[in-house]
């Protein structure tokens, strides 16, 4: 079976299946819905547009009053639902329009326009359709018109400049100006200005000339001259010096001759050019005409002219005419046409267009009379069949300007705000009902550009005051909280009132299907989801829009107030939610599984009463929880400066005893997996790479699972990130200890092997694995801790608090981790000691009887050494350095204490109390017998050293020091000790008494002064003198003397030992006398050789003298040189006697009594005590 059914993957649930499923609700977050399409609301929704359609043909189709919602369609009104258009030409009489319209078609002003091409009887057939003109009355009015007399028409011209004309004077310029006439009435000139010395002269100059009555065959006349001044010959020679090249000067030279022979200056013509007047169209023309002249072949350079008709009647009244027939061409174009909403953007049909324009032609309507015409009939129109934005966009372009320049009077901008207020209305209701629109499509966002730039154009346009542009009965959805709100305060309300439209919506097609717990908060999920899918919509497509046309911003609003309508809705429901969860209940009785419960501190130990209340949550809190987060951090996106003031800010705070109660099952579940881990693992390591098992991969992936839920909670708040932080942080070190614990457990009784022979632990990979298992464990809680990123969430504190508060609570969390890795590290050390223990029994026995077997041809010993090196491969096999480095340190440790114990019990006369590491009856005959005596020979403990050092050894690893145990280093010094004979064991002494006299810093038995130097094999020793000596005899003086021996004395046994003369009654004695003692080449090497020199007071009286006192020189301290002695420095060495037997020497000494050379010895030092006292060891 798999770990996770245990819990039913409780922890990757909330762990790394909680994370994919957040990361696939990011993912269909970040795409927006489809648009609310009309086909797909039809179905269900067909009652309420039934019940709807009542109500709407009461209200006018113009009005954004509040009452539509989303469901309300864009769709045309019916036919039976339309207003007479034609009766709603109030103050003006069909008939008299009607018949004005026939008599401009009749007498057409212009040609080369559509007029021309359409045709007359076109023009009367489409003018009888949309008026819905009866034939007979038709007949009738079109006598009517053809019976007036033709009206008073003006061809307005505006010669604008000229370019490239041909140079007339000698200094290659001219001085041009204009002549223009009809042709049928050539007297009637009109003049411009003249314009000096250019050949691109700009005019910019208007002329009004009447029209005649047959406008097909006359034409308009434009004649461009140079203009001559009357000068004398005298003042035409002045110019000689701005002739330029020949041409010019051959100009000047006839100039000059015609003026002395005629004195005439007439003007000179550069150039002509005929405009037929039916080229001219009826709305007027901008246009480039060549200049020519008869003599001539080349063009004499070109003039633009700007050409359109007029009439004499009132201005108000044309405008008014133009009004009305402009609506009843256009209601009529759009329904023959039968265009879609928004589509129609001011292209008529042939026929329409040349009736409009014959009719603002003969009726003299300016370019701008004309566009307020059209914003006029446009706006009042589009309310019920709603016309292109781009339409009104380039009016308001070609209108705004004489509206800020103040050209248009009051009347027509009353006109131009009435039609806008008729106009916005369409553009807020399109801004509320984006939604039903396809986010991204082209059309789409072009049409919210131009409902935007409406917008905008009219926002910096100054209204009337006293007209009010949001009536209460258009805009019921308005909020009254200005007397008179601007457009872009609307535009923020509608924006506001279109995202609490679509809120409403999602509430009411996500209806709660139950009402259990788990349901109710899928469906805060789902509402969620939903409205953040629309912010996403908004971010991605509509945002930029409206901040680069109005600078608004319209994701920060709608997130605005879908925060606070989340809020509202999401906090009751969740914490209410959070306080139904059941604590968990803690017994003390009995069970395996022990866990400190509760996140404010609680610590009753015990099993989790679990019976009644099975251990179970839901993900569904905590999804909720992952999608409010993604929530939030698109608002702190949105409003990086003031996203703290929004209500769903705090939302973490509402799952507090969510996450607290969820903490306390994980560390109950941890447990319990981990105790189920331990028993289905087969303690192999889970690969060839490793030296680790399964159950150690599973308890790191429950840490893993449970960091991945921490990291996904990334809570906000320090104060409780650092309470949970520390739960968690002492949860994972109690799950450490109690692996621990429960390996150790698992391999208690691995490894007895019985045989004929013996009965023996052997070391096996179980044992290994389970080590490197929890040392595993152990080594990932320090990495674990900085993946929680606890040094963060110190910093917080540190700027949340006070720097000491957060420092106290740093320490607090660094001993709690410090405490479990040396608990888990002291578990690792407790097992391994454990093992140990196991195999000191034979490591024992191959200790005991190697020291009596060493030598001899035995089997046990072969059986003990192959048991040694198969244990020891086994640890360095499967143990990592570490632990297998702790495991010698404990073998050495441990098998010091036996080796002191042995060795202890020597001195102290009795039997070794090892039989807990060995029983006697496994030894052989000879080493049990051995074990039992209470003297042993020095060779016992000579062959014990150097199973010793085989072992050592056979542990050594990678020529590294064999072992670090200060025990057995003292232990081997030991052995070494009683391992040696008596006169080795002597010369150890002075040993020791040597380095001991290295130790003295302020000798207080007085000074001796010598020199010492060797020459060839020969050693030359000078007494100089000695001070401070020690009192000996009564009179507080002494008889001193100085004696030399060489030691050790075995090795110097014919040596002469000199001595110095006696120095009565002095205490400073000057003795300055020189011994050379003749030695052997064996006797100069000897490695420790060491000069002793004794100090004696010579007694008269007495068999013996007094001891004062004695100090060593060894052989490395004299220098080998054939200088002058005289030249060496003098060494002074401080007296001393021995004062108790506390050397190791000496004590090995003291326990072979049997051993007369051992018995002499003591005794002479005894002699040598102060107090002539002998401290036994017992």
């Amino acid at each position: 079976m798999k770990i996770q059914e245990v819990d039913d993957s409780f922890f990757e649930k909330f762990g790394s299946i909680l994370k994919q499923a957040s990361q696939r609700a990011a993912l269909e977050e970040s795409t927006p819905l489809a648009p609310l399409k009309e086909a797909e609301e039809q179905d269900g929704e067909q009652k309420l547009e039934a019940d709807l359609q009542a109500e709407s043909r009461s209200v006018l189709r113009d009005s954004d009053s509040g009452n539509e919602t989303l469901l309300d369609t864009d769709s045309e009104p019916d036919e039976h639902e339309k207003i007479d258009r034609y009766a709603e030409a109030i103050g003006w009489n069909v008939d008299e329009l009607y018949l004005e319209v026939l008599y401009e078609i009749l007498h057409n002003v212009g040609g080369c326009d559509v007029s021309c091409e359409v045709g007359q009887l076109a023009m009367l057939s489409y003018i009888q359709e949309a008026f819905k003109i009866a034939n007979d009355k038709h007949t009738e009015l079109l006598t009517q018109a053809e019976a007036k007399e033709p009206p008073e028409l003006m061809l307005n011209v505006e010669v604008v400049e000229a370019k490239d004309l041909v140079p007339k004077d000698p200094n290659g310029l001219s001085d041009p100006f204009v002549t223009i006439y009809l042709m049928s009435n050539p007297t009637h000139r009109y003049n411009t200005s003249v314009k000096s010395g250019t050949l691109n002269p700009m005019w910019e100059e208007h002329f009004s000339l009447p029209m005649p009555g047959s406008v097909q065959e006359d034409s308009l006349v434009l004649e461009v001259w140079d203009f001559d001044p009357a000068e004398t010959v005298k003042e035409k020679m002045t110019k000689i010096f701005e002739v330029k090249g020949v041409k010019g000067l051959r100009k000047l030279m006839k100039e000059i001759a015609i003026t002395a022979s005629t004195g005439k200056h007439d003007n000179e013509l550069i150039g002509t050019s005929n405009i037929p007047l039916k080229s001219i169209p009826a709305g007027g023309m901008t246009m480039w005409f060549s200049l020519s002249k008869k003599s001539k072949l080349r063009r004499q350079g070109v003039v633009k002219v700007r050409l359109n008709y007029s009439s004499e009647k009132n201005a108000q009244v044309a405008a008014q005419e133009h009004r009305h027939l402009l609506r009843i061409i256009l209601l009529h174009e759009l329904e023959n046409s039968k265009v879609a909403p928004y589509w129609w953007c001011g292209n008529f049909s042939a026929a329409a267009e040349a009736i409009l324009t014959q009719h603002a032609a003969q009726s003299g309507l300016s370019a701008a009379d004309n566009c307020l015409v059209q914003w006029a009939v446009y706006c009042a129109v589009t309310a019920d069949h709603p016309l292109s934005f781009a339409l009104f966009n380039t009016l308001l372009d070609k209108i705004t300007k004489p509206l800020q320049s103040g050209l248009i009077n009051e009347e027509d901008v009353k006109l131009f705000w009435d039609g806008a207020r008729k106009l916005l209305p369409t553009c807020y209701s399109h801004v509320r009902k984006l939604r039903k629109k396809t986010a991204g499509d082209k059309t789409v966002m072009k049409t919210l550009r131009e409902v935007l730039k409406i917008l905008y154009k009219l926002s910096v346009l100054d209204a009337p005051e006293n007209m009010d542009m949001f009536p209460v009965n258009l805009y019921g959805w308005l909020r009254d909280d200005k007397s008179k709100p601007t457009i872009l305060e609307v535009l923020n309300q509608a924006v506001i009132q279109g995202a609490s439209d679509w809120f409403v919506h999602i509430l009411d097609n996500n209806e709660c299907k139950d009402n259990t717990e788990d349901t109710r908060l899928q469906h805060l999920i789902r509402v969620i989801q939903l409205v953040r899918s629309d912010l996403q919509r908004a971010v991605e497509y509509y945002d930029r829009v409206f901040v680069e046309v109005m600078n608004f911003p319209y994701s920060k609003t709608l997130y605005g107030l879908y925060e606070g309508k989340i809020a509202s809705l999401v906090e009751p429901e969740i914490i209410e939610v959070c306080k139904s969860l059941k604590r968990l209940r803690y017994s003390s009785e009995g069970s395996t599984t022990t866990l400190a419960g509760g996140i404010n501190g609680e610590t009753g130990l015990g099993s989790s009463s679990v019976g009644s209340e099975p251990l179970t949550m839901g993900t569904t809190l905590f999804e909720l929880y992952l999608t409010l987060q993604r929530f939030l951090t698109l608002g702190q996106g949105l409003n990086e400066t003031d996203w703290q003031s929004y209500a769903i800010s705090k939302f973490h705070a509402w799952f507090f005893g969510g996450v607290a109660q969820w903490l306390d099952i994980a560390a109950y579940k941890a447990l319990t997996r981990i105790e189920k881990a331990v028993d289905l693992d087969d303690l192999a390591p889970v690969d060839t790479n490793v030296k680790y098992s399964s159950s150690g991969v599973d308890t790191l992936a429950i840490f893993y699972q449970i960091k991945i839920f921490w990291q996904q909670l990334a809570w906000p708040d320090v104060e409780g990130c650092y309470t949970f932080v520390a739960k968690i942080i002492d949860d994972i070190c109690r799950c450490c200890v109690f692996y621990s614990d429960k390996m150790a457990s698992r391999v208690e009784g691995l490894g007895a092997v019985s045989s004929v022979f013996e009965a023996r632990f052997e070391v096996t990979t179980e044992w290994c694995v389970a080590i490197n298992n929890i040392d595993y464990v152990r080594q990932s809680l320090a990495p674990f801790v900085r993946e929680l990123a606890m040094d963060d969430i110190i910093h917080r504190m540190c700027e949340a608090r006070s720097p000491i508060e957060a420092q106290r609570c740093k320490e607090t969390l660094q001993n709690v981790i410090a405490n479990a890795i040396d608990t888990v590290r002291n578990k690792i050390v407790d097992l391994l000691e454990v093992m140990v223990k196991k195999m000191m029994p034979s490591i024992t026995r191959f200790l005991i009887e190697g020291a009596e077997l060493l030598h001899q041809d035995c089997s046990s010993m072969d059986r003990v050494m192959r048991y040694l090196e198969a244990n020891l491969d086994t640890l360095y096999q499967h143990l990592n350095n570490e632990n297998f480095s702790r495991t010698l340190d404990i073998v050495w440790d441990q098998l010091g204490k036996v080796l002191y114990e042995l060795i202890q019990a020597n001195l102290e006369h009795r039997r070794a109390k090892i039989t807990h590491y060995i029983d006697p009856r496994r030894l052989s005959k000879s080493a049990a017998a051995n074990l039992d005596a209470k003297r042993r020979p020095p060779a016992f403990f000579s062959n014990l050293h150097e199973c010793l050092k085989i072992m050592i050894r056979s542990f050594r690893q990678d020529n590294s020091e064999a072992y670090s145990s200060e025990t057995l280093k003292r232990v081997e010094y030991l052995l070494k000790l009683h391992g040696m004979e008596t006169r080795e064991l002597i010369h150890q002494f002075h040993l020791e008494r040597w380095q001991e006299q290295q130790t003295i810093q302020e000798p207080k038995m007085g000074m001796l002064t010598v020199r010492a130097q060797f020459i060839d094999d020969n050693l030359k020793i000078e007494i100089m003198n000695a001070r401070n000596l020690m009192p000996a005899d009564s009179n507080g003086l002494c008889d001193s003397y100085v004696r030399v021996a060489l030691l050790p004395e075995d090795t110097f046994a014919n040596v002469q030992k000199p001595k110095t003369q006696t120095h009565n009654k002095n205490l400073f004695p000057l003795y300055d006398e020189m011994f050379l003692i003749p030695l052997t080449p064996e006797q100069r090497g000897t490695a420790d050789g060491l000069i002793h020199l004794v100090i004696k007071d010579k007694d008269m009286f007495s068999v013996s003298n007094t001891f004062v006192g004695e100090c060593y020189l060894h052989f490395s301290e004299v220098p080998h040189t054939p200088a002058p002695i005289s030249s060496l420095p003098q060494q002074l060495l401080p007296l001393s006697r021995p004062t108790s037997i506390d050397g190791e020497a000496i004590k090995a000494l003291e326990t072979r009594q049997g051993d007369r050379q051992a018995r002499d010895f003591i005794k002479k030092q005894r002699a040598k005590f102060p107090s002539k006292q002998f401290f036994s060891l017992g």
